[in-house]
Order: structure tokens, then sequence, then C-alpha cells
């Protein structure tokens, strides 16, 4: 299994993907590949550091994530070699292009990326929204070999398929209230693991989210004083989903970006879902869209 973790931030895989793809590690051992992809050079992201000093350190700390998670990291960049500024994402050409190499290099199963908000009163974060609206937008060229040849120059004159992965968009705190999903993972069994890759950050966790003011995030004093605030983030969360539970849960909606996949193989890659209706409505969704 190949997956792809694209977002615009270095922490936003922590916070939503990261304990689904610590187990599927354990699990399937040296057939389980991962990568992360961020889209944003991180210097926005505090409020007294500079902004060149903010990158550099937000980017070692995702290494840092990433070493622990034993997945891959790359920082996307554009064709002309630069990496997209934080906090003013926009959806261009340049950012389709890039991204439309990035997945077609890679050849993900499983893309993840954050969702489109529906409700236009919903709370978004303009960079969210531009990668998940970037996402939506390329998936249909993925397997269009000379949709970016202008910014990617290749053989035109022979081309081989790429496969097209099935999307999913993952929680996205900034949409409180307005969050949807097909399927939930329990990541109990991974807590401690996300835990020590969310703690890699602390340039986020430990300054800057607690004075944004955005996350309801008081500033973790030790490691295990974050397992405390983090289990009470994934608490509260779970409230605001209805999700009667108090373990820690990651939940993810299916999308027809890219892929339609079946119900059997998402039950087998994730996790047995319950009988009720949101288990009916996922199946009568899929159904609806293979039949299409």
């Amino acid at each position: 299994m190949k997956v792809l973790f694209v977002h615009a931030h270095f922490d936003d895989y922590e916070f939503t993907a990261a304990g689904t793809f610590e187990m599927w590690r354990r699990t399937l051992g040296g057939e389980f590949q991962a990568k992360v992809l961020v889209c944003t050079d991180g210097q926005a992201g505090h409020h007294f550091r500079p902004r060149e000093e903010t990158g550099r350190l937000r980017r070692r700390e995702q290494e840092d994530s990433a070493r622990l998670g034993q997945y891959d990291f790359d920082l996307l960049r554009l064709p002309n070699g630069q990496v997209p500024r934080e906090a003013c994402l926009d959806v261009s050409v340049p950012l389709l292009a890039a991204l439309w190499k990035a997945i077609r290099d890679f050849q993900p199963d499983y893309l993840f990326c954050p969702p489109l908000a529906a409700d236009p009163l919903a709370g978004i974060h303009v960079d969210h929204q531009a990668v998940a609206e970037a996402v939506r937008r390329v998936a249909y060229m993925i397997n269009v070999p000379h949709a970016f040849t202008p910014e990617y120059p290749a053989d035109e004159t022979h081309s081989t398929p790429v496969k097209t992965p099935v999307i999913l968009n993952v929680y996205d705190s900034y949409m409180t209230g307005a969050n949807r999903f097909d399927l939930v993972v329990d990541v109990e069994p991974a807590f401690e693991a996300i835990q020590a890759m969310a703690w890699c950050h602390q340039s986020q966790i430990a300054e800057w989210l607690p004075w944004v003011g955005r996350h309801a995030m008081p500033v973790p004093k030790s490691p295990s004083d974050f397992a405390t605030i983090l289990r009470t983030r994934f608490q509260r969360r779970n409230r605001e989903l209805g999700l009667e539970t108090d373990r820690p849960t990651e939940v993810f909606t299916v999308t027809a970006w890219g892929e339609i996949p079946a119900l059997e193989d998402l039950l087998r890659d994730f996790a047995p879902q319950p009988e009720g209706p949101r288990l009916a409505a996922l199946r009568a969704k899929l159904n609806r869209w293979r039949a299409a």
C-alpha cells in the first residue's frame, strides 16, 4: 500500500491522519509506504520568530516527526523551484502542475487531503481550502500525460498509464461544526506515536497555537501534560462529530475526485464500520458513483 498525505502546513498531518498511517505501518511492515507533502513554506506561523527562521525551524520539526513516523516527507515546489508562500496560497496553474507531478511521481493507492467547506458560513483556513480545491481540480488530470508538459516537458509521443488514487478528505478543525465523514478509525493503539510526532512541532504546540487562540490549546508543560491536552482535543472532536467514545479517532470522507473505491476494499483497509445510517449512506454513495 502506498499512501500520500497532501496538506498545507507543517503539523497538519499529525492532527488528522498520523494514527491511521502508523497503524498501517505496524500491520503492513515493508508492504507500506507513506509520504507527507507540505504545500507552503511555513513562514507565517509564528508571532515572535522572524519569517525565515520560522520556516527553517518548522521544516526541521517535520523532518523530526518523519523520522519517528518512518514516513517520507517532501516540500512542494512549483515548476520554478519556489515553495508556495504560507497564509496566501492560491489555486494557480503552477500549483496544479506541481501537485500533478508529485502525485504522478509517487502513484499512491490512497491520497488524503483537506476537505472543501460545503457550508459558506463555515470557518476555513485559506491554505487548507486552496489545497483541497487544487487536489479536486487536478484529480482528473493525474492520468492525463500532456496536462502540464509546458511546465514539465516530456516525450509527448510516448506515454504510460499512471494510477489514479482513491482520494479522501481528512478532518479540518477550522470547519468545526461543518465536518462530514464516512469512515471512523479508532487510533488508540497509535496514540503514543501520534503524541510523539506532534510533540516534535514545539514551535507550534508550545508557542504559536496557544498564542493564536483558535485551537483551545494551553501551553503544554511536559510530554505527559501534552498527552492530556491531545487526548482532550480528540475527545472534543468526538463530541463535535457525534461519536460516543472517549478514545482518539480519525475520520475520513470518501470523494469521487479520484478512483471510486469498492466498499469492501475500504472496510478491509481502514476498519470494519458498524452497520447503521452512516455505513448505509456510504454504501449508497459508492453504488451511485460506480453506476454512473
